[in-house]
């Protein structure tokens, strides 16, 4: 009898396992399912830049059923939630679909309504988000009309998609104002609640020396409790204030709504409580969990999801064989940071490895933490990447999901010799 698979979300995540495993399985083999709730797959690196002219959402947009590979069934409905003791997922629509195995990739919602103000007086008029194709476009025109004022850029918490895009915003932002000739007429703030620019030591003074590079102001360890967008201006939990003409905001993040529906799956965010190695849901071993719907700590970006893909499918495919689960997944990621000026920033790391100085992925590769032309053109040849080779579930010669090491400069340890 043919296994049956369902892949909960029709993303990055859902899509290349789904395209991965109908390779993998014959047509008598294995039925594979994906829902979701729409058939709108969105190239989600290409909304930053929508704000500036350099993508319209139109090309950033593609039927979800087009993305699969044929024998694969796209069921568009929401999902209502998962009965992990009956092994089956219950949709909006009424349909039920009994599994053999669960693949969850239902990824981060945005919750803007969970900031004070958000939504509020203001909102698509001074403060934005560029996190949808509709806020990216309706920047795009803010932008256009601003030539004067303070632009301030701020996420309200971890985790984010893409955390490194805030950043990205704020030196196109730099580059764009340049190009225009008004930067000496609009101040950039880079406001966030962590306490450098970026969570990793190496990595957050690289980027906080390029902001001061810029002259973008870095504001740190400000967690937004209110956005008022009446008189424009962030305030905190602590009672500080920062003033904005344009506010750009990243809106707090949770898991899809239909995890707290389902008792024992999710955290208490909504993302899946995940095995960091094995990918493997905690509720049920027949359960496994890709993309930013995993309570994994690490990056929630396309590249981690790029990368988890080999372990999940290798994964599902050994579980419903009754083999040992593979348990080599190393939290890798890397992240192209665009600086503008057609430069970008290339970082690799994974759970227990920091960025590093260095090439990727061999001494002959990409620069490592620093800005070069070629991580630019990097960054965009990923757009291609990512419709040709990455969704439908290619291997890739010379990429595997762990980290690699060659190429990098392991750092210095620091001598036990007392300085003479």
């Amino acid at each position: 009898m043919a296994h049956q698979i369902v892949v909960l979300g029709g993303g990055t995540g859902g899509t290349l396992t789904a395209n991965r495993l109908r390779r993998a399985y014959g047509q008598n083999e294995a039925n594979i399912v994906v829902v979701d709730q729409n058939d709108r797959h969105i190239y989600q690196p290409g909304l930053l830049f929508v704000p500036f002219g350099l993508a319209h959402p139109e090309d950033i947009v593609r039927p979800r059923s087009r993305q699969l590979l044929p024998g694969i069934e796209l069921h568009v409905s929401p999902v209502d939630k998962v009965d992990v003791v009956s092994d089956s997922v219950h949709l909006a629509d009424g349909t039920v679909l009994a599994y053999d195995a669960l693949v969850v990739a239902t990824g981060a919602v945005l919750q803007p309504h969970e900031t004070e103000g958000l939504t509020g007086e203001g909102w698509m008029e001074r403060m934005f988000t560029f996190y949808t194709p509709e806020g990216s476009a309706a920047l795009e025109g803010a932008l256009a009309h601003f030539d004067r004022g303070h632009l301030v850029v701020n996420f309200i918490d971890l985790p984010i998609k893409c955390p490194v895009a805030p950043l990205e915003f704020c030196f196109l932002a730099d580059w764009y104002f340049h190009e225009r000739k008004i930067r000496d007429q609009v101040k950039i703030s880079f406001v966030t609640p962590l306490d450098g620019a970026f969570t990793k030591p190496v990595s957050s003074r690289a980027l906080a020396s390029l902001l001061a590079e810029k002259d973008i102001e870095l504001i740190t360890e400000f967690n937004t409790g209110q956005v008022d967008g009446a008189s424009g201006k962030l305030v905190s939990y602590d009672g500080r204030e920062v003033p904005f003409d344009l506010g750009v905001i990243v809106p707090l993040h949770g898991g899809a709504p239909w995890v707290s529906n389902s008792p024992g799956l999710g955290d208490e965010l909504g993302f899946v409580i995940t095995d960091e190695h094995t990918l493997q849901s905690k509720a049920s071993p027949n359960i496994f969990v890709i993309g930013d719907a995993a309570g994994v700590p690490t990056s929630k970006a396309g590249s981690v999801t790029h990368f988890e893909g080999e372990v999940v499918t290798e994964n599902v495919q050994r579980f419903l064989a009754g083999e040992p689960i593979d348990g080599s997944f190393d939290g890798h990621s890397n992240c192209f940071i665009e600086t503008g000026f057609s430069k970008a920033l290339l970082i690799d790391f994974n759970y227990g490895t920091e960025p590093l100085e260095g090439h990727y992925p061999t001494d002959v590769g990409l620069p490592l933490l620093k800005e070069s032309r070629l991580n630019h053109l990097g960054k965009l040849m990923f757009q291609w990447f990512y419709w040709h080779v990455l969704l439908p579930g290619r291997e890739v010669p010379g990429i595997k999901s762990s980290m690699p090491t060659s190429g990098k400069k392991k750092p210095v340890a620091a001598s036990s010799q007392p300085v003479p």
